[in-house]
């Protein structure tokens, strides 16, 4: 039976990835980073690290590590504090849900970035537990970022019910044991055998009704 649910947050609830390519080209420039599909889609679900890694190599170094997520952070959160674009059905799933289970999120983004969205969200204080994965060792697709979760929600991986819309979500959280409801990303949709690995899957937040979860 589902004791909690969980949300992963850019790409399910927030219509971000255009924003972060967008802070990545004000940042560093468009043609120098050469930014592909391909690398998008090794980075969903990482942890801040491990995607600033990524622009590093492509930047052959010129900027550090520190440097390069100050700089995309500053741009991500000044888009959020004017903004920040919820992904259609996102607030009245995440409402809904809140008057029937505790809520967590378990999100690539971090702390700062996250407490950005929420507050412009008017979500602050809603979600009882947030992991990010700069907390763990490894992002996702590693199940780490669930496990801890779970740990904190006080709850078997089992009991859980994660939406998540990446490949490296949808993974991480099937490895961790959780019921996993893909509602599948519109900028890099998984493949059929990752989409496999899910418990539910829905086209869009619109389509989900909390009564579904009776059926995991």
């Amino acid at each position: 039976m589902i004791q909690v649910v969980v949300f992963d947050m850019d790409g399910l609830l927030i219509d971000s990835e255009g924003l972060w390519q967008r802070a990545r080209d004000e940042a560093f420039g468009a043609d120098r980073l050469r930014w592909t599909e391909a690398d998008q889609h090794r980075i969903m679900g990482t942890s801040t690290r491990g995607w600033a890694q990524m622009l590093a190599e492509r930047l052959d170094h010129a900027f550090s590590i520190d440097e390069i997520i100050e700089k995309v952070l500053d741009q991500m959160v000044r888009y959020y504090r004017v903004d920040v674009p919820l992904l259609p059905g996102a607030r009245q799933t995440v409402e809904a849900l809140a008057a029937r289970y505790p809520l967590g999120l378990a999100s690539g983004s971090s702390h700062r970035l996250i407490n950005a969205a929420l507050e412009s969200a008017g979500w602050t204080g809603l979600f009882g537990e947030i992991v990010s994965t700069d907390e763990m060792a490894h992002g996702k697709p590693a199940p780490d970022v669930y496990y801890e979760i779970a740990r904190r929600m006080d709850v078997a991986p089992g009991a859980m019910a994660v939406f998540e819309d990446s490949a490296n979500g949808i993974l991480a959280a099937h490895r961790a044991g959780a019921k996993v409801i893909a509602v599948p990303s519109s900028y890099l949709t998984p493949t059929a055998d990752v989409l496999q690995q899910a418990d539910l899957i829905v086209p869009t937040l619109l389509d989900f009704s909390p009564e579904m979860l009776a059926e995991l």
